[in-house]
């Protein structure tokens, strides 16, 4: 069975909503897959987009607004 768009994961919220591109969505997670890695800590895709200066704030509670919607 193929994943429904309630599923959909808050990097491709944010680029649906036009707020980044792919590229810093798969930048990010490489951040976030090399700080699981290295320090064993897990930041959220919205914390690292927000702190790279990709997404405001009002932009992050944007896309996680419209994910509470969905589900």
């Amino acid at each position: 069975m193929e994943t429904e768009d309630t599923e959909i994961r808050f990097g491709v919220m944010a680029v649906k909503m036009g707020f980044a591109s792919p590229d810093q969505i798969v930048e990010a997670l490489d951040t976030q897959v090399k700080e699981n890695l290295f320090t064993g800590k897990h930041r959220r895709i919205g914390a690292i987009l927000l702190d790279q200066g990709i997404l405001s704030g009002s932009q992050m509670q944007e896309v996680a607004k419209k994910l509470n919607q969905i589900t």
